[in-house]
């Protein structure tokens, strides 16, 4: 009952939205075959697919563009799929043996604020997928259409896309959703719900795959500086791929041990990895 009151809560705050609604009437439909509790607790915890998901994120790693919460959903179906190996790690595998101790109504309006920062985290990497796919292929897409088009009919149609409909007009060259004024205030404003949100739910061994990859991304996003250097130089001392300085141009190979030879010309070696990089970089251009 409390899951449906914080979604309908949500639904009137300004979350409007088909499936924050159709959930609020799943978690109260009570079972019509035994009498006794509620339907969704008797539907075997094992997700199907027809393969929708799979497809969007081939297509985010083909364009080179970053899906992490689509990735995370999609791999939360597999993992649930799973259900006899589960069913045995539980008898074999530790969760947490304390609760942290936390006021209930914080929680709920910290989960209303995390489920919005995160919805807008999911959108914002599936406009970049339509927006990095259409600069490929000169689709010259209108992203602020197509927020208008899922208005009409879609599953994740939400009373939010007439704000990101607004967002594309008012800037059609809009780098990212997350730096459109209006929601990055909304997010500077939520962020802390969200953190405290993921952070009880691993506190408490709850797996909550969407929200915390959609933290990340805006985490990851967020930051001037990046670990990234760490992996870009393990990658030349493993491979000899080479590596941009911050103080310098050109590339750059360190031979990181006596056991590193010369690799020789450094833009014959870094073709096939420029390819891809430039194809990004048209992509980011768009």
């Amino acid at each position: 009952e409390d899951s449906r009151q914080l979604l309908v809560g949500a639904a009137a705050g300004g979350f409007e939205s088909y499936l924050i609604d159709i959930t609020a009437q799943i978690l109260t439909k009570e079972d019509d075959v035994t009498g006794q509790g509620f339907v969704v607790d008797k539907v075997l915890d094992k997700t199907g697919m027809k393969g929708t998901g799979r497809w969007t994120c081939q297509e985010a790693a083909e364009r080179s563009v970053p899906a992490p919460t689509i990735t995370a959903a999609l791999d939360a179906r597999y993992l649930s799929a799973r259900k006899d190996e589960r069913v045995k790690a539980s008898t074999i595998l530790d969760g947490p043996s304390e609760v942290p101790s936390v006021d209930k109504g914080q929680l709920l309006e910290d989960v209303k604020n995390a489920l919005y920062a995160a919805k807008i985290c999911s959108y914002a990497q599936g406009m970049e997928l339509i927006k990095g796919a259409s600069n490929e292929f000169d689709w010259n897409v209108n992203l602020g259409e197509c927020a208008r088009i899922w208005k009409g009919g879609c599953i994740i149609r939400a009373g939010f896309l007439d704000r990101i409909k607004a967002a594309y007009v008012k800037n059609p060259d809009l780098a990212n959703l997350l730096v459109d004024p209006d929601f990055a205030s909304e997010l500077n404003v939520r962020h802390l719900s969200w953190r405290r949100v993921v952070t009880l739910a691993f506190a408490c061994g709850i797996p909550c795959p969407s929200l915390a990859a959609s933290l990340n991304y805006l985490d990851t996003y967020r930051r001037a500086r990046l670990p990234a250097n760490l992996t870009q130089a393990q990658r030349d001392f493993f491979g000899g791929h080479s590596y941009k300085r911050t103080d310098q141009e050109g590339d750059f190979h360190t031979t990181w041990t006596d056991a590193h030879k010369d690799i020789g010309d450094l833009g014959e070696r870094n073709l096939a990895d420029l390819s891809g990089l430039q194809k990004s970089a048209k992509m980011a251009d768009g």
